[in-house]
């Protein structure tokens, strides 16, 4: 395990904005590199690409299958049982116009939200490949940096939400998943009803436990997993079928129009439970980096898709057959030999689904902190092969605590569903929003057909939202309230780290003026020999460190490194456009300034990334296995100035205390790492 830090803080010398390439001269990696200059792989043989191709692709549809649709897999355990439960205060009655339009319901629901919304379009919207919609906002950004729409600021604002709404997801999955699946013991042993929630404990406590092993070994079984569950939900929905075909009828979507505004008072409530067939939708385009567009589309269309729908006509089949068969339309389709294993499959299946959430809450949370909207964050690296697989303990043990509350709190999984429904419609409406935004402005697609597609998913989306908020009082407060709190904290430390810095940028002066003064000797100053690596925010002003060396302890360097290092709003930067170098002007005096540039998916490795200078750019040899690195490092306090609500400026000094080591974030050599403070009043 690789242990490295992710993201800013107000003293970190990193930029999260778009920057323009700097003047100078751009650097490459020399070293032996395998892939091609895109990026990509190297291309295999042209007589051995057929077959060895047609693996690979096999594997990454297994590896899709088994982290992508954990969550949207295992909606069946729960979705219809949560419809017609006697208990939710707006109860929907069973009978066969009922069944049949609640099946139909879910049925186009999935068609549009999932495979509509998401896998057809939603998913061509990426950032260098990468997805979802903290992708949406950098592709926001980045338009809006460089054309200053407000609209662009607004909506990426407003996607700042909606990332805050996954992290409530992130928190009622696990706890809804395992509960929905432990539930299944009370089905064949009703005497083990008080074992349930003990049991889930256990089982979410184990869970985050073994979050810092990583999940490259367990990722093995997960596709095979994944491809044993669709199979045998499926299976179960084709013998449900068998005993009542007629509904296959629920295809139809004249049953789905006819019962939503035929009975529209029973259908619109039905809205907030129906919701949760398409759960997890949003993993399908977060994870598209990890695994492609075409292994997902393919994963779901070819697997996913028909064995959600097979379990859904089934366990409607059932419920006509025996309306008492709504306690637990899912496992009583299931034979009675075959029940105990189904529990046990589907607790591997929702374990599964959530080990999928919590990566993706760590991979939001290490993105949201690369592009300065978290304070820099603890992180291991938890494969040497498989770039994304990362361990964030903060996170880990946050989402642990949380979903174990939830568990205790709500104790079962109907009960959750009704908090679980808002946090995913608030989610896939804005992504809707926001996709729709960017094939506008950015593809240049007509209006017309914006509007027209635009309308019609805005209006499905507003409708499940609408049926969601109704739940307000009976948990859908839950979602909103924990992403209302992560909206808060993430728009408080953007705005806090803005005002940091140009209070930063007075105390610093120019950079420029600074080594004019050191050239022409107006500051009295000794050369030592050896190297020094000053770490800073750019190349405007001279870094704190640098500054109090040469006016306190009047001594510089023989070589100098003043070094930036910026995160720019893509996933990867190619080795070939990593280093900008500039000397400032002078080419003999030893000082040159070198900017590093890094996508919001990596980390930097500053003795790594240094020792790709060409010797011959940098005005002498750098002698890197000695060389001394000086940070300077900020303390904040709270002053007098309007510049934000008193409680925002306590809120953004806390904030500040979870912030990672900037020495372990830039690999450092401890050793050889000097830190030199200072104040900032915020």
């Amino acid at each position: 395990m690789r242990w490295s830090i992710g993201s800013v803080r107000p003293d970190a010398p990193v930029s999260a904005t778009p920057q323009p390439v700097r003047r100078g001269i751009v650097m490459a990696d020399r070293r032996h590199d395998p892939t091609a200059a895109d990026g990509s792989p190297a291309r295999l043989p042209k007589a051995r690409r057929g077959g060895a191709q047609d693996a690979v692709r096999l594997a990454v549809v297994v590896g899709a299958l088994g982290v992508v649709f954990g969550d949207i897999g295992t909606s069946p355990i729960y979705t219809l049982q949560t419809v017609f439960n006697p208990s939710d205060p707006h109860p929907v009655p069973v009978s066969t116009q009922n069944v049949y339009g609640v099946v139909s319901l879910v049925f186009w629901s999935v068609v549009v939200i999932v495979t509509v919304t998401y896998v057809l379009l939603a998913m061509r919207a990426d950032n260098e490949g990468e997805g979802g919609i903290m992708a949406l906002i950098t592709l926001l950004r980045r338009w809006s940096s460089e054309r200053g729409r407000r609209a662009a600021v607004v909506l990426a604002a407003l996607g700042i939400f909606g990332a805050s709404l996954f992290f409530g997801d992130s928190m009622i999955t696990p706890a809804i998943s395992v509960l929905s699946a432990v539930e299944g013991v009370k089905v064949v042993e009703p005497s083990l009803d008080s074992a349930v929630v003990p049991i889930t404990a256990v089982i979410i406590v184990l869970l985050f436990l073994v979050q810092r092993r990583g999940t490259t070994a367990v990722g093995r079984v997960f596709g095979p997993v994944m491809i044993v569950w669709f199979v045998s939900i499926g299976a179960c929905g084709v013998a449900g079928i068998a005993d009542h075909p007629g509904i296959l009828r629920a295809l139809w979507p004249s049953y789905a129009l006819g019962f939503l505004f035929g009975h529209f008072g029973t259908a619109f409530f039905a809205l907030a439970a129906v919701v949760l067939a398409v759960t997890g939708a949003e993993a399908l385009y977060a994870d598209m980096g990890h695994f492609g567009r075409r292994a997902i589309t393919r994963a779901w269309l070819f697997l996913g898709f028909p064995a959600c729908i097979l379990s859904y006509l089934g366990q409607g089949a059932l419920i006509l057959d025996d309306p008492d068969n709504i306690s637990s339309p899912f496992f009583l389709l299931v034979p009675d030999w075959g029940r105990w294993p189904m529990v046990l499959l589907a607790t591997a299946a929702t374990v599964i689904a959530s080990q999928a959430v919590i990566t993706g809450a760590y991979s939001v949370a290490s993105q949201a902190a690369q592009l300065g909207y978290l304070p820099r964050l603890r992180i291991a690296h938890t494969s040497e092969s498989t770039i994304g697989q990362i361990y964030v303990p903060w996170i880990n043990w946050l989402l642990m605590l949380s979903v174990l509350t939830l568990v205790f709190a709500f104790r079962s999984s109907t009960a959750l569903a009704f908090a679980f429904g808002m946090a995913v419609t608030g989610t896939i409406t804005i992504t809707t929003l926001l996709f729709f935004y960017v094939v506008r402005s950015r593809w240049g697609t007509p209006v017309w057909l914006v509007a027209t597609g635009a309308t019609v998913l805005l209006c499905v989306d507003l409708l499940f939202v609408a049926a969601n908020l109704t739940k307000i009082v009976h948990g859908a407060w839950l979602p909103l309230l924990i992403g209302l709190t992560a909206f808060t904290v993430m728009t408080t430390w953007q705005r806090g780290r803005q005002l940091v810095t140009a209070e930063r940028a007075e105390h610093e002066g120019s950079l420029r003026e600074f080594v004019d003064q050191l050239r022409s000797g107006d500051m009295s100053v000794l050369q030592v020999p050896g190297t020094a690596v000053f770490l800073n925010r750019g190349k405007q002003t001279a870094p704190l460190a640098m500054r109090a060396n040469a006016e306190h302890n009047h001594v510089r360097h023989e070589q100098v490194v003043i070094l930036s290092i910026e995160t720019e709003p893509v996933p990867r930067v190619p080795a070939d456009q990593r280093l900008v170098l500039d000397d400032l002007g002078y080419a003999d005096d030893g000082i040159i300034h070198v900017t590093a540039r890094f996508g919001y998916m990596e980390t930097p490795d500053v003795p790594d990334t240094l020792a790709m200078l060409d010797p011959a750019k940098t005005e002498g040899p750098l002698h890197l296995d000695q060389a001394s690195y000086f940070l300077s490092k900020i303390e904040l306090r709270r002053g007098e100035a309007p510049t934000m609500a008193p409680w925002r400026k306590r809120l953004f000094i806390a904030t500040s205390h979870i912030t990672a080591d900037a020495a372990e974030h830039f690999s450092l050599p401890r050793d050889r790492t000097v830190i030199m403070g200072s104040h900032i009043e915020v």
